[in-house]
Formats: structure tokens, sequence, C-alpha cells
């Protein structure tokens, strides 16, 4: 079986579930929901409740059927504790070009945030799988059109910050490989049924 490449993912769903805040003790559920509605890629981010331990939950759940990753990723050392989690994904908020590196030695994927060209191609240099404009509510679709323009062919950009089921299409038309969803797709106290509700909502509404 061919080893899968972070597009490939993005193939499989172009959806980045973001669970911050979620809890260690619903998290299986909350990925079980996620699964059966098609998305394929769930992050969550080291400022919730003991992320590691979901993470690991994540992992050891869902193994090689879904890409289990770490967002809000702020130092080399939080890479290395992801690593021996199992996990595959690291994301970060910034352009912080030592941590995707690290993200990369440990054999990770790196999708790292950025905001201007400059930092684009420092990242893209220090081997990022792709790039999360973030936040995306700051830019706009036209901004992501122009910086495309200018990135190498084929480089996957992710708006992450405010995408949605109404906008994901505006996103997409200026060149969005993904899209990253935090609370338009799961907010502390969201129970499964309310996260499956939400990811079915988006997945129908991805555009072509």
């Amino acid at each position: 079986m061919a080893v899968m490449t972070f597009k490939d993912w993005l193939k499989r769903s172009p959806l980045v579930a973001i669970l911050r805040g979620v809890k260690p003790d619903e998290v299986e559920a909350i990925g079980d929901a996620l699964e059966a509605s098609g998305i394929a890629i769930v992050e969550v981010p080291l400022n919730s409740p003991d992320p590691l331990d979901s993470i690991a939950r994540l992992v050891r759940r869902f193994g090689d059927r879904l890409l289990i990753g770490a967002g809000t990723v702020m130092t080399t050392e939080q890479v290395g504790q992801i690593a021996a989690t199992g996990a595959k994904l690291i994301v970060t908020p910034h352009a912080h070009v030592a941590v995707t590196r690290a993200a990369k030695q440990h054999g990770l994927f790196a999708v790292p945030g950025f905001f201007t060209p400059t930092e684009a191609f420092a990242l893209l240099a220090a081997g990022a799988d792709a790039l999360k404009l973030f936040p995306a509510e700051g830019a706009s679709p036209a901004v992501l059109k122009a910086i495309r323009a200018v990135l190498p062919p084929g480089t996957a950009v992710l708006p992450v910050g405010g995408v949605g089921v109404n906008n994901m299409i505006e996103w997409r038309v200026a060149g969005a490989a993904g899209y990253g969803i935090g609370s338009n797709i799961f907010k502390p106290g969201d129970t499964p049924a309310i996260v499956a509700d939400k990811a079915k909502r988006l997945v129908a509404a991805i555009p072509a």
C-alpha cells in the first residue's frame, strides 16, 4: 500500500476538524461521528484539556483510517511529545520554521500558519507539506488568490478561521485546497450527535 501524502488525505476529505476544547473522555465518540460523516483529518489543539491523552486515544481507535494530529503547536519539544503518541500531523498558528523542521525530522506532516508571502516562502523552504492561512477572517479569498499566484504550483493552502458552509465556495474559487473548521464543527459541550449534524452539513457543502 502506497504511503499517503498530505494532499492524498485532502483528496479524501478537504475538511480538517479542529476539536479545540475537547476532553479525552469524549473524543473517541466525537471521532466516530466525524468518521461516519466522511471527515478524514482530525486535529486536537494543544490548548485543550489533556490534549496528548485525547490525541493518543484517537490514534489508538482510528489507526490509519483517519489522519490524527495536534494543533496550536508552539515548540519543538511539543513536536517530540506529539510524535510519541503516534499522531502524524503538526499544525501551528504561526510561522515557526523550527517547529516545521522538527515535524519533518520526526516524519510528521507539517501545516504551519502564515499570513504573508514572506512567511509562506520561509515555511515551504523548511519543508511544510501545506500552509494554513490564519486567521482567514483577517484576510479574504482575494488575498489567497493573490498569494497563490506567486507560490510554487501545487502548494496546498488551507484557510482557517471563520470558514463554514456559507463561504467555502468563495475560498475554493480563490484556490483553497482544504479548510480548517473549528467552532463550526465542534465547540466545547457539543455532543457527538451535534458534531455529526454539523459535519454532515459541512461535507454536503464542499465545493466540487
